[in-house]
């Protein structure tokens, strides 16, 4: 199969501080899952962990969109993970769950990276 979707963003953590200085918790609780919010506890400067996140949901957002039909997909509807071998990915729920079967997509590739405050993700979807 082809490639159906490509997505590339980056987000500077000083983004993630000043959303979060702004509105705290309640945007912790709009843009990321459950599981999201607590991985980032784990990490000493979490701004940058949560920026490579919203990088990577943005980029799945362009890789769904093509036509302008992802117009219903949410920040809860895409969720990064780690993979066993310790890469990331993500899972896809609700409105991109439905996105990407509209789209005939069953696979999905995520990079991540981040340097000099910055956060960048890509998104490949076949």
């Amino acid at each position: 199969m082809g490639v159906l979707g490509v997505g590339i963003d980056l987000v500077p953590a000083s983004r993630v501080d000043e959303l979060l200085s702004r509105h705290g918790e309640r945007a912790l609780h709009r843009l990321f899952t459950e599981s999201e919010r607590k991985r980032a506890a784990e990490y000493a400067h979490p701004s940058l962990h949560l920026a490579a996140r919203i990088a990577a949901k943005e980029a799945a957002y362009k890789a769904l969109s093509g036509d302008g039909r992802a117009n219903g997909v949410g920040w809860q509807d895409l969720e990064v993970h780690r993979l066993a071998d310790g890469r990331p990915g993500l899972v896809f729920h609700g409105a991109a769950k439905r996105r990407m079967a509209e789209l005939g997509a069953t696979r999905c590739h995520l990079s991540l990276t981040h340097a000099g405050g910055v956060a960048a993700a890509v998104v490949i979807l076949e």
